[in-house]
């Protein structure tokens, strides 16, 4: 397992202070983590880039981030509201064709709480911004977009509710949301699409008879489950596959006003101006939505992030699919694109889908500091 380059003291204990000015509990997260928990929550899309350990218990892996142990022990503790600090180890294998860090050091801190969004957005995101600035880069760049936005403007062109459930998905993997433009007006049998058939034709059957012809096609073949899952799962996923591709297309209106929508890139203000515009006025939601990014920008700049540093970016989009509101990254020029300094965002509908009963606001940063540290690695 690869290691990042070792921070040096005095560079690490700058830019770990933001995170110390914060009134919050020290977080200890078990390394070992869930493996199919964390597959439900952050999306099938992670899979590959997690280190999974055999054992003779449930399946579990390496944590990858911070948020989901975060979250699990705010439900555990049964305190309405409370904030997370932490500073500790990540493990994901690094991406193919790269010679990037696999084990690395990451300082964050994850909010539970009510009251006014876009300030707590703001206030995570000038966190982010203040630590990864403390590493010696002048080449940040703190982006944003809003996963909620892009949902309000499908709502807008009144979009069919299981085709704008199936495309929200889609929109943290550009490669889904391309091919789902693409097929924009196709009103052809989708059912024949990469694991299509199969769906189709389990679909036919119970869920337990259909998991069973799984495992004896498995069994046929040769094949075994190992590091994955099981056959009732991936009979579940199929069969829920085959009641998506059921859903109709958008139609080649609707996909060019997309297309459009996620081109829209530049200054939050004139950005936030086109999507409002885009929608000639079908939702009054979208210029509430502008209103509230206004109000976050007006905080993030007054906190002390320079206004020219700030780019929205409506495609802007993270691989964990829990979120569900805000994100944001700080890029650095120097690294690109692929490699965030530091990055958080907002995911209200995730405490829920663990088992939380009080309602409470999810938002969330964290920076790497051997990106922050202008002498370290990816």
């Amino acid at each position: 397992m690869r290691l990042e380059r070792l921070v040096p003291a005095e560079v690490l204990s700058s830019i770990q202070a933001p995170f110390m000015t914060v009134p919050a509990t020290m977080l200890d997260a078990p390394i070992l983590q869930p493996l199919g928990l964390l597959l439900d929550l952050a999306g099938e899309t992670l899979r590959e880039r997690l280190f999974v350990v055999q054992g003779d218990g449930p399946e579990a892996c390496l944590r990858p981030d911070f948020t989901i142990p975060a979250l699990r022990a705010h439900i555990a503790s049964g305190v309405a509201g409370g904030r997370y600090v932490y500073s500790g180890h990540a493990f994901r294998v690094a991406a193919r064709g790269t010679d990037r860090a696999e084990e690395f050091l990451q300082i964050g801190v994850e909010a539970f709480e009510t009251g006014d969004a876009p300030e707590a957005d703001a206030e995570m995101a000038a966190l982010a911004w203040r630590a990864a600035s403390a590493g010696g880069r002048g080449d940040l760049t703190l982006l944003m977009g809003d996963v909620a936005l892009f949902g309000g403007f499908l709502d807008a062109l009144n979009v069919a509710p299981p085709l704008a459930a199936r495309l929200k998905r889609a929109f943290s993997t550009p490669r889904r949301l391309r091919a789902e433009l693409a097929a924009a007006g196709d009103l052809s049998d989708a059912g024949t699409a990469a694991g299509g058939r199969l769906a189709a034709v389990l679909s036919g059957l119970s869920e337990a008879d259909a998991a069973g012809v799984l495992e004896e096609i498995w069994a046929l073949a040769g094949v075994e489950s190992v590091g994955g899952r099981s056959a009732a799962e991936i009979v579940h996923r199929l069969a829920e596959r085959a009641a998506l591709t059921a859903a109709p297309r958008l139609t080649a209106d609707q996909a060019e006003l997309t297309r459009r929508f996620l081109a829209i890139a530049g200054g939050p203000a004139e950005s936030l101006a086109a999507v409002v515009d885009l929608a000639g006025g079908r939702s009054a939601d979208l210029a509430a939505a502008a209103e509230a990014w206004r109000r976050r920008v007006s905080a993030l700049v007054a906190a002390g992030v320079p206004a020219e540093r700030i780019q929205f970016s409506a495609a802007f989009g993270r691989a964990f699919g829990y979120y569900d509101g805000v994100l944001f990254e700080v890029r650095s020029a120097d690294l690109g694109d692929d490699q965030p300094v530091a990055a958080g965002g907002r995911y209200d509908s995730l405490p829920a889908r663990l088992g939380a009963s009080l309602a409470t606001g999810a938002v969330g940063c964290m920076v790497r500091p051997g990106r922050a540290w202008t002498g370290g690695q990816p």
